[in-house]
């Protein structure tokens, strides 16, 4: 039954296509599961909501800060070996982690580790994003960045089992170990892979800054594209910043131990795959409509944080949030694939990264403080409100229910291709 999939012409007859995919799934386990060790080694070394809070946004705040630098150069080398370097970068932090990772360990030499471990998302996520129209046919790329999104949510419900069951079997530490495994086998599938992008010669010195400046102004101009990473951008800030703090701590308080927090990570995978399987099959006239509708699904989650009144309820819950995911995963890329430019598509992936996650290191930052300042419950429940709000707004914006301009634009170098 499986053989249909590998004939030619189908989607993993493509060599490329299939190692990325095969990588992006290695990778995504071991980046999924890295989270579970690093919260237990947190809480096990004493930290609270408020340490581990700092420490998850100082990955991120890595990756926002050189997002436009790791773009740029997914626009001006291989995109397979950005990712491959990303990749290995990954698997050494990791190595260290085991070797410093005690009960004894300052939160401030963690942080730092983890701020470095950053470096290799900004680089690595556009490059990753935008190598697929070079392994791919258009008309395959819908499937293609579905199929990802697929094994992207698949991952992450093994990635957390692995993570939770790592940690309880031989600990956080070695756990750091399991994950440098995956990310160095991910790293390895992509040698082979055939690149049809070729990066243009930059002969101008400051081509550098310029690249950077006419990437951002083609965000800024198609305003659809502004506008949902503006929407994520805010949204992750507020309401992912917050249950992603708190599910560890609320989980173990309530119900005393960590598998609720795996499970619930886990059952969120579930959710989003089985909606991403429902997204490829559906078509829909206006895909940013159907994409930010389902999106505020996503509600779901905090409110069950703001009311954990038993283990079922949350975890319940966070399978029904996960299915807010699957349409977004299946339209956002292909969108962008398919009305920028791809010699820019590097530069506006990173945009996206930077934008959509530019504000979440603050806001799980401020997490801590905020539930001291008006309550756990309060915050909570004003994040699910907030949430539905920048929904709702969003779709006012022309062009973002179609995920296209609503006419043409141009360019400094180029226009965009007619969908």
């Amino acid at each position: 039954m499986l053989k249909k999939y590998f004939e030619p012409g189908a989607l993993f007859s493509y060599v490329g296509f299939r190692n990325l995919w095969l990588s992006t799934a290695l990778t995504n386990i071991g980046m999924t599961a890295f989270p579970i060790a690093l919260a237990v080694a947190v809480l096990d070394s004493g930290g609270d909501a408020t340490t581990l809070g700092l420490i998850l946004a100082a990955r991120l705040l890595s990756g926002v800060l050189l997002a436009p630098i790791g773009g740029v150069w997914a626009d001006r080398l291989p995109r397979k070996l950005v990712i491959i370097v990303s990749d290995s970068f990954r698997a050494i932090m990791s190595i260290v982690l085991v070797f410093v990772s005690t009960p004894q360990l300052s939160m401030w030499v963690m942080g730092a580790l983890v701020f470095l471990m950053g470096a290799s998302d900004a680089f690595g996520s556009p490059a990753s994003q935008a190598i697929m129209p070079s392994l791919l046919p258009s008309e395959k790329l819908p499937a293609g960045n579905v199929a990802r999104g697929i094994v992207y949510r698949t991952s992450t419900i093994i990635g957390p089992g692995v993570g939770g069951f790592a940690v309880i079997l031989i600990g956080p530490r070695i756990t750091f170990l399991v994950t440098s495994i995956f990310f160095s086998i991910g790293a390895g599938l992509l040698f082979n892979i055939k690149e049809g992008f070729i990066p243009k010669e930059k002969q101008d010195e400051n081509s550098f800054l310029s690249e950077l400046k006419s990437g951002l102004k083609v965000v800024w101009e198609t305003k659809w594209v502004a506008a949902c990473i503006a929407m994520a951008s805010v949204q992750l800030m507020i309401v992912l910043a917050a249950e992603t703090v708190l599910l560890p701590v609320i989980a173990r308080r309530e119900f005393g131990n960590d598998k609720v927090f795996a499970l619930s990570a886990a059952l969120f995978s579930v959710g989003g795959v089985i909606s991403a399987l429902l997204a490829v099959k559906f078509r829909p006239r206006r895909p940013g409509l159907t994409a930010i509708t389902v999106w505020a699904i996503f509600a779901v989650a905090p409110i069950s944080l703001a009311f954990p009144i038993s283990p079922f309820f949350v975890i319940f819950a966070y399978f029904i949030a996960g299915f807010s995911v699957g349409p977004w995963e299946a339209y956002w890329s292909t969108a962008i694939q398919r009305e920028i430019p791809q010699e820019m598509q590097g530069r506006v992936f990173s945009i996206d990264y930077m934008g959509s996650l530019g504000l979440m290191p603050l806001g799980m930052a401020l997490v801590g403080p905020a539930v001291n300042l008006f309550g756990e419950k309060e915050f909570l429940i004003g994040a699910v409100i907030f949430h539905l709000l920048i929904c709702g707004v969003t779709l006012m914006v022309p062009g973002v229910m179609e995920l296209k301009m609503p006419k043409k634009a141009n360019y400094s170098q180029g226009e965009h291709p007619k969908a």
